[in-house]
């Protein structure tokens, strides 16, 4: 099997030093080099494959969102994972609508890094937990329980079923949603089985997903 290719994007040579460090010795990984912004990155990979390019940004604002999406653009077939300290649900969202398939915070480690590569590589977007959280509990708090719904009628989740997503985006086991809704685990986990299933779900990040393609999350 083929190395992952990785290209950072940094204007602090030590940072992109540290970062090749952190992913040095990984025999699936190699990173080919460092850029200091889009605009170099795009001079410097002109003609190459890469499979990721991890950037970090340190200013959150409407100029970095563009500049991914005219990185996703001219490489549609590059992935785009984003290093930020922003916590920030506007930038977060506006980044993954530009393209990015991945979003992870500075608190992040090596372990995580090297799990977002190979689940972006391996065709599956990767958000830090906490960003997955803050884009969930957002999503719930603002969506109204009458007014969850895809587009069939069987889809509407029932306003027990809201309550359960709620909690389990908050985190909380299912023993703990239990005891809070004064039901069995087992009624906990039904439950969560039928949004996924009613959703077409798998997972806590596809739901995040599907709330920010279909627009849902307003910012």
């Amino acid at each position: 099997m083929s190395k992952i290719r990785i290209f950072i994007v940094d204007d602090h040579q030590v940072v992109c030093d540290g970062i090749k460090a952190l992913l040095s010795g990984i025999e699936d990984i190699e990173v080919l080099g460092c850029a200091t912004n889009t605009v170099s990155l795009i001079e410097k990979i002109r003609g190459a494959y890469i499979h990721i390019s991890l950037i970090n940004i340190y200013n959150p604002t409407d100029i970095e969102i563009e500049n991914i999406r005219k990185l996703k653009s001219e490489y549609p077939n590059m992935n785009l994972l984003i290093l930020s300290m922003s916590k920030s649900k506007s930038f977060i969202l506006k980044s993954l609508k530009a393209g990015a398939r991945g979003y992870l915070t500075k608190d992040t480690n090596r372990s995580e890094i090297t799990e977002a590569i190979y689940t972006i590589r391996g065709g599956y977007d990767y958000y830090a937990k906490s960003i997955t959280n803050i884009i969930l509990n957002n999503y719930l708090k603002e969506t109204d329980p009458e007014l969850l719904l895809i587009d069939q009628e069987e889809k509407r989740l029932s306003t027990r079923e809201i309550e359960v997503l709620k909690l389990f985006g908050q985190s909380l086991t299912n023993k703990e949603i239990a005891d809070r809704l004064f039901i069995s685990v087992r009624t906990v986990e039904s439950h969560k089985n039928n949004v996924m299933k009613k959703l077409n779900l798998r997972t806590t990040v596809d739901l995040v997903k599907f709330a920010i393609t279909n627009n849902i999350i307003e910012f």
